[in-house]
C-alpha cells in the first residue's frame, strides 16, 4: 500500500536568551512596528470618512517612504525596514477580512495590551547551519532548540515575540512532511464538560485539570501586591511580570494538556463527532464562565481540527442545537427538562443513564447519521409548547 504524504507549512516555536543589545534593538522594532501599523490605520480610516477613498497596501507602504523622511519619524531608519513592510501587509490583511464579514473593524495597537512581536522574511535574515542572525545584528540568536526543525529548505519566515511574563520567542515557519496514520476503525463521540474535560462515547472519562482553580489564591494574591503598587513605579512593573508569569504558567500546563489529549484522540481514532459548542455566548453566564474558560474548549477543537485534518483522520462536528444531554441512547425519548444537577438518570424504557455518557453516545450516533447519508442533526421544532427547538441545556446556569 503507498503512503501518500503531505507537504505543509508548520511554525516551530522556541525560547532564546537575547543580549543586552538585541533586546534593545528588538524592542524598538516592536515599537516602530506598532508606530507605522497605527499610523497607516489612521492613514486609512481618515481617508474613507473625509474622502469616501480606500488606501491599499501600495498607498500606505509609499507612505512610509514618506514617513522615514520626517524629522519626527526619522527614528522609523534605525531598525529593518522588513518587519514594518510585514505590519502594513498584516493590516491589509484585516482590512480583507472585515471586508469579507469574517472579522472587525481592525483595531489600533497598545503597547500594554497588544502582542508585541515582529516578522521577518528571508531578506532580512540568515540562517546558516542552524544559526539565526537577524537584520542589524551582528550575533546569533540563543535559542533553545527543544526539537529538531525538519530537513529542507531554510525557514520561509521568521517572528520574535516578548510575551507579558518577559519571555522572547521565535518562531520559524518551515515546510515539514506530514505522514498520515495507519486507517483505524474506531469511531468516538466526544462531549465536552466542565466536572470532566471530556466523556468519550466509550464510557471514558478525562478528568478536568481545572488549572486556572489550583493557582487561583497564588494569582489573586499577586494581584493584590500589584494594585498596592503606585503606578509608574519599578515595582508596579514588577509585579505586573509576576502576575503575567502566573498567568503563564496556567495557559501553558492548558495547552500542554490539551496538545496530549486531542494528538491521543486522533492517533487511536479514524472518526471524531463533537459538539458545535457557541462558547463565545456560553460564556456569558457569569456562573460558568471562568470555568468554561479554564476548560479551553475551543482550543481544543482547533487542535482536533488541524491535527485530524494532518493525519487523514475525518472530524464530524454536529449542530449545537441536538438535545444530546436529554435523550436517551437505548429507545431515543427526549425528557422534558434535564437541569445541570441531574448527573443521572433512568428512561421510561427502565435504560439508566450517566448524563455524560448518554451525551457522547448520542453525539457519536448524531455524527455517523450525518457521514452516512448526510442527515441532519438539527431538532424539528415543536409547535405546540415554545416555538423554539430544544436549546442546549449545558448553556444554561
Amino acid at each position: 500500500m503507498r503512503i501518500v504524504t503531505r507537504r505543509v507549512h508548520r511554525a516551530f516555536k522556541f525560547r532564546f536568551y537575547p543580549t543586552a543589545e538585541q533586546a534593545h534593538l528588538l524592542n524598538r522594532t516592536f515599537g516602530c512596528v506598532r508606530k507605522v501599523y497605527n499610523l497607516a490605520l489612521e492613514a486609512r480610516t481618515t481617508a474613507w470618512h473625509q474622502r469616501r477613498e480606500r488606501v491599499n497596501y501600495n498607498a500606505t507602504s509609499a507612505m512610509l517612504t514618506g514617513w522615514k523622511k520626517t524629522e519626527d519619524l526619522a527614528y522609523l531608519n534605525e531598525v529593518s525596514c522588513v518587519p514594518l513592510q510585514q505590519a502594513l501587509r498584516h493590516l491589509q490583511g484585516a482590512f480583507t477580512a472585515f471586508f469579507d464579514k469574517r472579522a472587525g473593524y481592525p483595531r489600533f495597537k497598545s503597547k500594554r495590551k497588544s502582542r508585541a512581536s515582529a516578522e521577518f522574511t528571508p531578506s532580512a535574515f540568515r540562517w546558516n547551519d542552524g544559526q539565526l542572525i537577524l537584520a542589524k545584528m551582528a550575533e546569533p540568536l540563543d535559542i533553545v532548540w527543544s526539537r529538531p526543525l525538519p530537513e529542507g529548505p531554510a525557514p520561509s519566515t521568521v517572528t520574535v515575540s516578548r510575551d507579558a511574563a518577559g519571555r522572547w520567542w521565535v518562531s520559524l515557519l518551515c515546510q515539514d512532511t506530514i505522514t498520515p496514520l495507519p486507517a483505524s476503525g474506531n469511531v468516538v463521540g466526544i462531549d465536552a464538560g466542565l466536572h470532566h474535560l471530556v466523556t468519550l462515547s466509550s464510557g471514558e472519562k478525562v478528568a478536568n485539570p481545572r488549572h486556572e482553580r489550583s493557582d487561583r489564591d497564588r494569582l489573586a494574591r499577586a494581584q493584590r501586591e500589584l494594585a498596592r503598587k503606585d503606578k509608574g513605579s519599578a515595582n508596579r512593573a514588577k509585579a505586573r511580570v509576576r502576575v503575567a508569569r502566573i498567568h503563564a504558567r496556567i495557559a501553558d500546563r492548558r495547552r500542554d494538556t490539551l496538545h496530549k489529549l486531542s494528538t491521543r484522540l486522533v492517533r487511536e481514532n479514524q472518526t471524531l463527532v463533537i459538539e458545535d459548542l457557541a462558547v463565545r455566548n456560553m460564556v456569558k453566564n457569569h456562573s460558568l464562565a471562568r470555568a468554561i474558560s479554564d476548560a479551553g474548549w475551543r482550543e481544543l477543537r482547533s487542535m482536533l481540527e488541524y491535527k485530524a485534518d494532518w493525519y487523514g483522520r475525518e472530524l464530524v462536528v454536529i449542530d449545537r442545537w441536538h438535545p444530546s444531554s436529554k435523550t436517551c441512547s437505548a429507545c431515543g425519548a427526549i425528557a422534558e427538562k434535564m437541569p445541570l444537577n441531574v448527573r443521572s438518570w433512568t428512561c421510561p424504557c427502565e435504560a439508566a443513564h450517566d448524563r455524560d455518557e448518554n451525551a457522547a453516545r448520542n453525539i457519536l450516533a448524531a455524527g455517523l447519521a450525518v457521514t452516512a447519508c448526510g442527515a441532519g442533526v438539527r431538532p424539528q421544532r415543536d409547535s405546540s409548547r415554545t416555538g423554539r427547538s430544544a436549546a442546549k441545556q449545558e448553556t444554561r446556569g
